[in-house]
Order: structure tokens, then sequence, then C-alpha cells
């Protein structure tokens, strides 16, 4: 996948897009879960106002469902672009990983610092290929999580970033 282009300024400035970094952007199928996910939690206040509006109408219930119409609608626009901010990048002695759209945030986590990685599916994950890495690191504020990638990169991911980190470790 390409990288899309920055939201402001030339490419490569600012803390959030060192210069030369190439970076690896997760699997559009993220969208898909993220939507399927907000879209249950939506539904099911929703499905409790209309039990209510047909038992016991009332001029609010139409309001709590029109409000939950529009959240549905905000999250439609809002979660393909957050998954396209998403992104991480090798270099040779950390990993950089980067996300957001209005609240941005970029975590480089040093190889040597990593303790372990683990790789996540859950029911939807799997079914929509997708799987989750997690770095654990001795700092608990340094953990850092890749979603959205495909279930081969997150075990060459996992595996890669394993080695990178017993080797830093040997060297200490």
């Amino acid at each position: 996948m390409t990288d899309p282009a920055p939201e402001t300024g030339p490419r490569g400035t600012g803390p959030f897009d060192p210069p030369g970094i190439e970076w690896t952007h997760v699997s559009p199928r993220l969208v898909t879960a993220r939507l399927l996910s907000t879209g249950i939690t939506l539904a099911v206040p929703a499905v409790g106002v209309i039990v209510l509006l047909v038992l016991f109408p009332h001029w609010w219930q139409w309001l709590v469902l029109g409000v939950l119409a529009l959240l549905g609608l905000w999250a439609a626009v809002l979660v393909p672009r957050q998954v396209r901010a998403i992104g991480y990048a090798e270099r040779d002695d950390d990993l950089l990983i980067r996300q957001g759209i209005m609240f941005r945030t970029l975590v480089v986590v040093p190889y040597g610092r990593m303790q372990y990685v683990d790789v996540q599916a859950g029911p939807l994950a799997r079914r929509l290929r997708i799987a989750t890495v997690q770095l654990h690191t001795a700092s608990a504020s340094t953990d850092a999580t890749i979603d959205g990638l495909e279930p081969a990169e997150a075990e060459r991911l996992r595996d890669r970033l394993a080695s990178r980190g017993e080797a830093r470790l040997a060297g200490l």
C-alpha cells in the first residue's frame, strides 16, 4: 500500500513523520472490524429505545435514535481515516508506530527493551483475517500495539521483533 499524503506540510517533516521512513500500513479490513464493533455497540441501545418507543411512545426516544444514527454516521466517516493513519516502520535499532488524525501518536520501541511479543486475534478478527501484534516492554507505559495486520505479516513481525530483541539483549 502507498503512504497517504501528510495532513499538512511537506513529507518527512515534524515529529510524526521522520525523514527517510517507509511506513507499512495495516489491512483495510480493520475498517470493517471497527465499523462492525461500533455498529453492534450502537445497535444495543437502539433496540432498547425502539422497544420503549413501541411500548411507551415519547418524543425524546426519537431524539435518542437520532443521536445514535449521527454517532454511527460519524464513525462511518472517521474510522476509515483513522485506519489509514496507522503505520509502522522497522529501523535498525527500534520500531516506530504511528496512529491518529487529530490526536497523533508516534511510539518508538527500542528492540533491546522488548520483553516479549504477542499475536492476538479474536473471533471477528479471525473471520476478517487480521491479527494484532502487541509489544511488551519493561515499562508498562511504552507497550505498543499494531492492530489490523495480515496473519502472515503478524507472524513475520513477531518472529523478526523477537529475534532482534534477543540480539539486542545479548549485546548488553
